[in-house]
């Protein structure tokens, strides 16, 4: 039995599609787009759509970018002589809000993994290798995720820089800020001992 007309129930399942969205969250945002006036809904389409035709890859990072080369990328003030490999977009988002890395970054869009048919030629590691072979790079900082993809795809990346010369560092893993170690698991005490710093 239909509970809903055609258009909100095909409303609903399209909020449904987004990554953890459930079918209680999916009406809510559905019913929230209702009530908006009609111009709302119409910037919000618009919004959507014109984020998809307009963006594209950095040809030199592979972020998301609306131009050819991408903001950071452009800049003079950034240090093109490290890069931070990162999964993706939203990973280097998060860490320009650190304000603390003043170079440049490449974005993977992935990890490798056997499990999901992930291999190193699905992800963007050839425009890493060609970046690298270039010659102005001296250091490539791993800021895959903790967990086994992220491991294995810096590890991987690791071993094809090294005939390269360039240094290849992993950030740090550990405790997390605010945390008690009573929660922390052994793993990630593990990791919190093994990249100990002095103080």
């Amino acid at each position: 039995m239909e509970y809903f007309a055609a258009p909100l129930q095909n409303l609903i399942e399209e909020f449904e599609k987004l990554p953890g969205i459930g079918s209680k969250t999916a009406q809510r945002l559905a019913f929230y787009v209702l009530n908006q006036p009609v111009e709302k809904a119409e910037k919000f389409a618009h919004a959507i759509v014109h984020a998809k035709k307009s963006l594209c890859y950095c040809k030199e990072c592979q972020n998301l970018s609306d131009k050819e080369v991408c903001n950071i990328c452009d800049n003079p003030g950034r240090d093109k002589s490290v890069i931070c490999v990162m999964e993706s977009p939203k990973d280097v988002l998060q860490m320009e809000r650190t304000n603390e890395f003043k170079g440049v970054y490449h974005v993977l869009h992935g990890a490798i993994s056997p499990m999901d048919n992930i291999g190193p030629d699905d992800i963007r590691i050839k425009e890493l290798v060609a970046r690298v072979t270039s010659g102005e790079v001296q250091e490539v900082i791993m800021a895959t995720n903790p967990n086994l993809e992220g491991e294995t795809t810096a590890m991987y990346i690791s071993k094809l820089l090294k005939p390269f010369g360039v240094k290849v560092t992993r950030i740090a893993h550990g405790v997390p800020v605010g945390g008690e170690l009573e929660f922390a698991d052994e793993v990630t005490l593990s990791k919190a001992m093994q990249w100990r710093v002095e103080l």
